[in-house]
């Protein structure tokens, strides 16, 4: 049987001159791209050393973000205590503050002369900004929420009844956490992560800020392409559209989950 239903022209012209809007720019970097040359560019050392101190510190940032997150997404959504909704907000805050911002906020906690760095630096000989650790410090300072948001989503999708039964069984809640609850998220844990992820591998304002652009070093894909823009216009296309499969392929991996959890929590 035929559909009747049409979209409203006032509503579909708006929406066809979105869609290009958003899928214009992949498309010219896919035509833009030295094909030609693409071998030649990726076996360059700068590409090489960028792509692997990328995928290390966006795993790094990622492994970090599950370790501190999912216990936080826990007390954000079964723990009962005033403030709640402040934390939650202050949770947030990275996920709508410029990354340069947030560089600059982690230079003055973190940085030689911040209260902690400065700490770090006396009692240890540890300093953390422009080294690889701070880039591992940005990346998880800005992907670390979407992974609680995610979390949290989940928890809050859980039926209590699943604890309630274990509880009555003599269970501990810690042991409930780790035996029940931890595999019944298991999918958001997972999805959350994958975004965790790509978030860290394209983090860029916070990184230049807190950790600089140093090749082999500081310097990740993002702020490659940053650099080759002024040097090597056809190797930042080639960075860029790196990314971009990337991005496609985390699309492909989570599918239409990630938009069914998120309207399922609205």
């Amino acid at each position: 049987m035929r559909s009747s239903w049409r979209l409203p022209w006032p509503l579909a012209i708006p929406a066809a001159i979105g869609l290009l809007f958003l899928v214009l720019p992949a498309i010219g970097l896919v035509v833009g791209t030295p094909w030609t040359r693409l071998i030649e560019i990726l076996g360059t050392p700068t590409v090489a050393d960028a792509m692997r101190l990328s995928l290390i510190c966006a795993s790094a940032a990622t492994l970090i973000s599950i370790v501190l997150g999912v216990p936080l997404a826990w007390l954000l959504a079964k723990a009962r205590f005033r403030g709640r909704g402040l934390i939650r907000a202050l949770v947030t805050v990275p996920l709508v503050m410029p990354p340069v911002v947030g560089g600059v906020a982690l230079l003055l906690v973190f940085g030689r002369n911040g209260f902690i760095g400065r700490l770090l630096d006396d009692a240890f000989g540890v300093s953390l900004p422009f080294t690889t650790l701070g880039v591992i410090m940005a990346e998880t300072f800005v992907a670390m929420p979407f992974l609680v948001v995610t979390v949290e989503g989940a928890l809050r999708g859980l039926d209590n009844r699943f604890d309630a039964a274990a509880a009555t069984l003599g269970a501990s809640r810690w042991y409930t956490f780790r035996r029940v609850t931890l595999p019944l998220i298991w999918p958001g844990v997972l999805a959350g992560s994958v975004l965790a992820w790509a978030r860290a591998l394209g983090e860029f304002g916070a990184t230049i800020t807190f950790a600089g652009n140093f090749p082999g070093t500081t310097q990740t894909m993002p702020l490659a392409v940053y650099l080759a823009m002024e040097n090597d216009p056809e190797a930042a296309i080639v960075l860029a559209l790196l990314l971009l499969l990337v991005s496609v392929a985390i699309l492909a991996v989570l599918g239409d989950r990630w938009t069914r959890r998120v309207n399922a929590n609205a």
